[in-house]
């Protein structure tokens, strides 16, 4: 029963970008503890109000549903890097740059996420020298 529950794990993270999803919900969702940190100083750069929770709210349902929906996930992708590129206007430099730069690289991962590939098996290749001269070749 274990090994076919992780089977089934693995199968469906197969099947969809998970760690560019993944990535674009913990981006979207840094910057939005980062809105309420309790920190003394707090950067407050450009709109506030609506825009600041509206960006990073984007992101973590971008990063939501490209993990749910693979489908549709380039149009999730493209949605995702312009809300965190748009973070670093509308909310603490986009998470101390931290969330931002986590959003972007989530997104141009599930951006570059091909499905139904086959899965790669490692080879082991031997070096010419470790090779023993067989008998034709002696």
């Amino acid at each position: 029963m274990a090994t076919r529950g992780a089977g089934g794990w693995r199968g469906w993270r197969g099947r969809r970008p998970f760690w560019g999803g993944l990535l674009v919900l913990l981006g979207g969702a840094e910057i939005l503890f980062t809105l309420r940190a309790p920190l003394p100083v707090v950067l407050h750069i450009g709109m506030q109000g609506l825009a600041g929770y509206l960006v990073p709210i984007v992101m973590t349902v971008c990063g939501v549903l490209i993990l749910l929906n693979p489908a549709q996930r380039l149009f999730y992708s493209v949605l995702a890097v312009l809300s965190s590129l748009a973070s670093w206007i509308t909310s603490n430099l986009g998470g101390f740059l931290v969330g931002m730069i986590i959003g972007v690289l989530g997104a141009c991962l599930t951006f570059g996420w091909l499905p139904d590939q086959p899965p790669r098996r490692r080879r082991l290749r031997r070096s010419p020298a470790a090779k023993a001269p067989g008998p034709a070749e002696a």
